[in-house]
């Protein structure tokens, strides 16, 4: 909160599907005046990532002019979050922050600045607390390592 205090409001901008969950627990410790709204991508098949970041979704809000918190649930080759980072930029917002719950260490593919991590993770795959395999697991109240 104390980066974004005495500065135009801040639009939190959630990854879909699995940021949902770390989102929502975070806005909650917020004391800032915020707008949220989602955006949604797809770079993977099954545990596989496909290199591609596909745009399926689009902001409801214009970006031009503001401050941008982009929430993801777990950073893994950073494709994503480059990709997302520079189409803001490109659409004019005022500035463009990142926030990661989980830094999958040893995975990087492209060069993206972390502004906010949780915490760092070994190269498993992971599930529950919104990250999902084919779409199950997101509903675990845990993080777990699926083999």
């Amino acid at each position: 909160s104390k980066d974004y205090k005495n500065k135009d409001k801040l639009l939190i901008v959630g990854i879909l599907k699995g940021s949902t969950i770390f989102l929502s627990d975070l806005i909650r410790q917020l004391d800032i005046d915020c707008e949220i709204d989602f955006i949604a991508v797809r770079s993977y098949d099954g545990k596989n990532s496909t290199g591609v970041v596909q745009l399926i979704m689009d902001l409801y809000d214009n970006p031009v002019g503001k401050n941008i918190l982009i929430v993801e649930d777990i950073i893994d080759t950073g494709r994503t979050l480059k990709f997302l980072k520079q189409n803001l930029i490109s659409r004019k917002a005022k500035s463009v922050k990142t926030c990661v719950l989980l830094n999958k260490i040893g995975r990087r593919k492209a060069k993206i600045k972390i502004d906010y991590k949780g915490f760092d993770v070994p190269n498993k795959f992971l599930v529950g607390y919104g990250l999902d395999y084919n779409e199950k697991y997101r509903n675990l109240p845990y993080i777990a390592i699926l083999d």
